[in-house]
């Protein structure tokens, strides 16, 4: 608040009674203490201690008095002085309010024409960029919007990056992969004009940008690979299928609304029954894996607590995703930050509510569909068939062959115990006589039972054995069952949804609401509502109405959250650098105008998540060069204003992956269930180096993180993740230096940089035993290194230093390791794989 700006009721302190006072003096129908505190004059009248305010007398008002004491509120988080202050001033300056206020109000705190007001709810309206001449080199409108705020401070753009570092910022960017050294070399020799643009086709055409950019989406929607159950932690055996849509869809450019739309109500676009189901139809039933990635309690058991906290988890992935709001503050009262009364909250929960039905609740088992086919089926009970008819003869057989073993057994005893030996063996166990329990307990070796035939008669044991493996094998012809797990609801099932008191599922209250957007995201009067429908369809249709609304390109907190997701994980902050919340709690965008253009750019691109990344990349913004500058660090160190390009360290998946191509390992075979995570002697999580797929395909269970990747910031079972930090802590340095996985790509770096430095024989690659035996020059080995870790030679130094590096540490070893130079280049190795210009992106 600017020292000079009149304090007003309506702008400066009724948002502080909002967030610690109206709960109690303004928000139920019925007010403590008979004092309502949601108007002025209300709070002028008072209650049944008397008023509250005394315009002119702050040292009078009781309502100053009881702040300061620490009695208001009676419990929580009191008011601060620095608050305090403002509503002493407020009265002191006697108390003026902004217009006359109304004789009554309706129960409720109601939206304020200042809550209207905020930057966040305002319709979208197309700004028009700022003017600026050629030389200025503004390539795209993102740029006028950016260097005019840089002008305002007196600073402008960086130069463009140097052609090596745009491909390798631009691939990680992209790809999450580094370019290949023929790539770099090429982009930078080609004169063309147009040689960037054609650079972002090819990559953006890359099946890797899918696996690059589903990572994003899959934090924000809280992807993992198992329930969260507390210590069970139970595997979702079917929630790869989500993982791999989202990738999918990215690739083929997906349109964003329908994008969004197939994850909100995807089985709401599949007509029933779900029987032979097509490819086409498959996806848009594992899309509904959006809403299926909360914590589950249920999965082993649960309480109707865990039941309801599903639901709430569910409703707040969706919300701070797709609409960058803390709508859960408004699960218990109305939130005392922004406009989202209560009631708005259960109406959205009402969207959802069919398909997360408190009443008829079902578990994550329950809410699976086979995709076995009418011919799956048929030739399922075929194969069934012919191995029941095996399974019979060698039934017939297993049982001939294990009484001639008893009869030829029961020959070795006299001829006149053998009558009643046979009867005692041949009689159930329940039916016997003490006597005849007695013979069996007595001679064992006439116990002859199909587990021990092969010390009777091997050769039929050994046949009975051969015909069990060909039942087997015709079994294994069966084919196997997939499943996908689906959101849905229960055909013919419309639950009603009523509002929780202080949020509490034990007492609904009031009348059935009907399910609708949030009030603030439209014009008043304008508010979106679905009509309930009555039971009896396959689905109420809710979902899908309120994708459609919310994807039509006009409304104004998803437009602008979803542009500011994508410029986000461009330039390492958004533009509001709280993706997960545009309301009072976060902070304020940096470049509102642009947000604005950019979020009505983006339905005006078709929804094209390919062509927003082009359009943003081609700018200058983007170009230009992550040199750092004192005066501009001066002027703005945490580079808000985007005056250069941000160095950034690597996610953790990019780091992983990175080292894995490095070494010639990455598997990238795309799709299908995840690798699974174990644990090493040490109890690290990680995965089996025989298995050095991209990180995306690795399982990610909630109790046990891959720990490389925790390390680097990856998720760790949290809710959902809208914004990675960037941490530099001890324990990455430990993971580099002293992590089973790093040293083994240390040693498949050296192995590779070896091999390097030798020519092909006959037209086949050297083999690796072959590289590791030859003798070469260590300079030779210091330039292959850095070839492979850094995608460039050495410098003069720094060949310098590798290669002293390298020769003291091979007289080190001498003695202690089996190759000295091998060892002493995989130390070389593992140190690249360590530094800085591996880890971060310029």
């Amino acid at each position: 608040m600017r020292a000079a700006e009149p304090i007003t009721f309506e702008q400066h302190v009724r948002p502080i009674l909002k967030a610690y006072c109206l709960d109690c003096h303004g928000a139920e129908e019925k007010v403590s203490g008979k004092l309502d505190l949601r108007l002025k004059r209300f709070a002028v009248a008072g209650g049944k201690n008397g008023p509250a305010v005394v315009p002119k007398e702050p040292d009078k008002s009781l309502l100053i008095e009881r702040m300061k004491s620490g009695d208001m509120p009676p419990v929580g988080k009191k008011v601060p002085a620095d608050q305090i202050a403002i509503i002493e001033k407020w009265i002191a300056a006697g108390a003026p309010a902004l217009r006359d206020e109304p004789a009554t109000l309706p129960p409720g705190l109601g939206i304020t024409a200042e809550e209207r007001a905020y930057w966040f709810y305002q319709p979208l309206k197309r700004p028009a960029p700022p003017v600026f001449a050629p030389t200025n080199r503004v390539r795209t409108p993102i740029d006028a919007f950016v260097l005019a705020k840089l002008r305002e401070r007196g600073l402008s753009f960086n130069p463009d990056a140097d052609r090596a570092t745009l491909i390798r910022r631009a691939a990680f960017d992209l790809t999450g992969l580094p370019p290949t050294q023929k790539e770099i070399d090429e982009f930078v020799a080609d004169p063309a004009p147009d040689a960037y643009e054609k650079l972002l086709d090819r990559l953006l055409a890359s099946s890797a940008y899918g696996e690059r950019w589903g990572r994003h989406w899959l934090d924000a929607a809280g992807f993992a690979d198992s329930d969260g159950d507390g210590s069970t932690d139970t595997v979702r055996p079917f929630a790869w299928r989500y993982r791999d849509y989202v990738i999918r869809a990215l690739n083929a450019d997906t349109p964003l609304d329908r994008f969004v739309t197939e994850q909100l109500a995807g089985d709401e676009l599949v007509p029933r029954p779900w029987t032979n189901l097509k490819p086409e139809q498959i996806e848009l039933l594992a899309a509904t894996g959006f809403l299926r990635t909360a914590p589950d309690g249920t999965a082993s058991g649960g309480t109707p607590a865990d039941t309801e906290q599903v639901v709430t988890d569910t409703l707040k992935i969706v919300t701070s995703s797709l609409l960058g709001s803390s709508v859960a503050c408004a699960q218990c009262h109305d939130h005392r930050y922004d406009p989202i009364p209560q009631a708005d909250y259960y109406q959205l929960r009402a969207v959802f509510e069919p398909a997360l039905d408190p009443g008829k609740w079902r578990r994550p088992g329950e809410r699976v569909v086979s995709l076995y086919t009418d011919a799956d089926r048929a030739k399922a009970a075929a194969v069934e068939a012919e191995a029941a008819k095996m399974q019979s003869d060698f039934n017939q057989k297993q049982s001939a062959a294990v009484r001639a073993a008893f009869e030829k057994e029961l020959e070795k005893f006299p001829a006149d115990a053998r009558p009643k030996l046979k009867v005692a063996f041949d009689a159930p166990a329940d039916k016997r006589t003490d006597e005849q329990k007695k013979l069996v307990a007595s001679n064992p070796k006439l116990n002859i039972t199909p587990g021990v035939l092969y010390q009777y008669d091997v050769k039929s044991d050994n046949e009975l054995k051969a015909m069990q493996s060909k039942i087997q094998a015709k079994r294994a012809e069966r084919p196997v069952e997939p499943f996908v797990a689906v959101m849905a609801e229960v055909p013919g099932r419309v639950p009603s949804t009523k509002l929780f008191y202080r949020g509490d599922a034990r007492q609904p209250k009031g009348p059935d609401l009907a399910p609708a957007d949030l009030t603030i995201a439209a014009r008043d009067g304008k508010r979106f509502e679905i009509v309930p429908q009555s039971a009896g369809g396959s689905t109420t249709g809710r979902r899908l109405a309120w994708a459609k609304h919310l994807t039509d390109g006009t409304h104004p907190l998803f437009g602008r959250v979803m542009a500011n997701r994508i410029w986000l994980n461009h330039f390492g902050r958004g533009i509001v650098d709280t993706p997960g919340e545009f309301g009072k709690l976060g902070q304020t965008p940096t470049h509102p105008e642009l947000l604005d253009w950019l979020a009505i750019e983006l339905p005006r691109q078709n929804w094209s998540l390919k062509k927003f990344h082009k359009l943003i990349m081609m700018s200058t913004v983007y170009r230009q060069s992550s040199v750092r500058e004192p005066v501009k660090d001066t002027m703005d160190r945490a580079n808000a204003l985007y005056g250069r390009f941000p160095v950034r360290r690597l996610e953790a998946e990019a780091v992983r992956d990175r080292m894995l191509v490095a070494a010639d390992r990455l598997d990238r075979t795309p799709f299908g269930p995840p690798v699974a995570a174990v644990e090493d002697g040490a109890g690290q999580v990680g995965t089996p180096d025989d298995k050095p797929r991209r990180s995306v395909y690795l399982q990610a269970r909630r109790s046990k993180p891959v720990a490389f990747l925790t390390a680097f910031d990856a998720p760790a079972g949290e809710l959902q993740c809208e914004r990675r930090n960037a941490t530099t802590t001890a324990p990455q340095s430990l993971m580099l230096l002293n992590s089973t996985f790093v040293r083994k790509q240390a040693e498949h770096v050296a192995a590779a940089v070896k091999a390097d430095t030798l020519p092909a024989r006959s037209g086949f690659p050297i083999s690796v035993v072959a590289a590791l035996k030859a003798d070469v020059p260590v300079e030779r080995l210091v330039e292959r290194a850095w070839n492979r870790a850094y995608l460039r030679g050495p410098t003069a130094d720094e060949l310098k230093i590798g290669s002293a590096f390298l020769k003291t540490q091979t007289a080190a070893l001498q003695g202690k390791a089996k190759d000295p130079r091998f060892a002493a280049l995989t130390n070389l190795c593992q140190q690249l794989l360590a530094s800085n210009e591996f880890l971060y992106v310029d």
